[in-house]
């Protein structure tokens, strides 16, 4: 059973599961699928490419995969995905990717909170957090169990890594790493997101391990390149070593500073 609103346009075109509702005013394009229990409130736009999983719930006003806001870009056949249990607060703003036949995408029982912009080509991994009006620029990727507090800007291509938290409405100019807790004007490393990671289940033994793989980052007299050979020497066979390792070999633009 479909439940659409008798002034809201939908589109013949588009897949939409079982069970959807689709409220006052929102419109449906041709190239849209949506899963299974979802529903969309109203003033809703989901424009073609928009690919949106099983019981999510989006509210008034939102706006999925409209065309970038780049300057002279072309309009290309892109996509957004919108991952399972999902909820997308009003007014949030979610661009489709930039390239023929890519994606921006978001993950899995991940909350979108008012105001919150998604630009072009971004990555958010499952069960992050994306506070009030957090401005995510183009190509940003932000692994699991990511926070960002309200009102941060994050510059294109910067990463954040997971089960990160970043402080609510400093600027993001530099990757953040795995694990940690970022704030203050210019970001800086603060320490563990112990908080987070402690209701995650993570142990005291473990929360030791990370606490000494970053003071070799940050607390050393060795730069990056140097504290990562000393972090694959001290712990081979670490998992949380092997993910500091991992981001920090992905990193572009650097990451934070102490």
């Amino acid at each position: 059973m479909i439940n659409i609103h008798p002034t809201a346009i939908v589109s013949n075109n588009a897949k939409i599961g079982d069970n959807v509702s689709i409220g006052p005013f929102s419109i449906i394009y041709d190239d849209v699928e949506i899963g299974n229990n979802t529903s969309i409130a109203s003033h809703c736009v989901i424009y073609n490419g928009a690919r949106i999983g099983n019981n999510c719930k989006i509210y008034q006003g939102v706006s999925i995969s409209h065309i970038p806001q780049v300057s002279k870009i072309q309009d290309v056949h892109s996509f957004v995905s919108i991952g399972d249990d999902t909820v997308i607060h009003e007014f949030v703003t979610i661009h489709k990717a930039s390239k023929e036949g890519g994606f921006t995408s978001i993950g899995k029982n991940v909350l979108l909170m008012a105001y919150s912009h998604i630009a072009h080509d971004v990555k958010i991994g499952d069960n992050c957090i994306i506070v009030n009006a957090v401005q995510i620029g183009g190509h940003v990727q932000i692994d699991d169990w990511a926070i960002i507090g309200g009102s941060t800007p994050i510059h294109q291509f910067c990463l954040v890594g997971k089960h990160a938290m970043v402080g609510a409405a400093f600027k993001v100019v530099k990757d953040v790493p795995p694990f940690v807790l970022a704030g203050e004007e210019p970001m800086r490393y603060i320490g563990l997101n112990s908080v987070g990671l402690k209701r995650r289940g993570f142990s005291s033994q473990q929360m030791e391990t990370l606490k000494k793989i970053y003071k070799l980052i940050y607390d050393s007299s060795l730069n990056v390149s140097q504290a990562k050979d000393k972090i694959k020497e001290l712990f081979p066979d670490e998992p949380l070593a092997k993910d500091v390792i991992d981001f920090i070999d992905r990193s572009k633009r650097g990451i934070i500073p102490r």
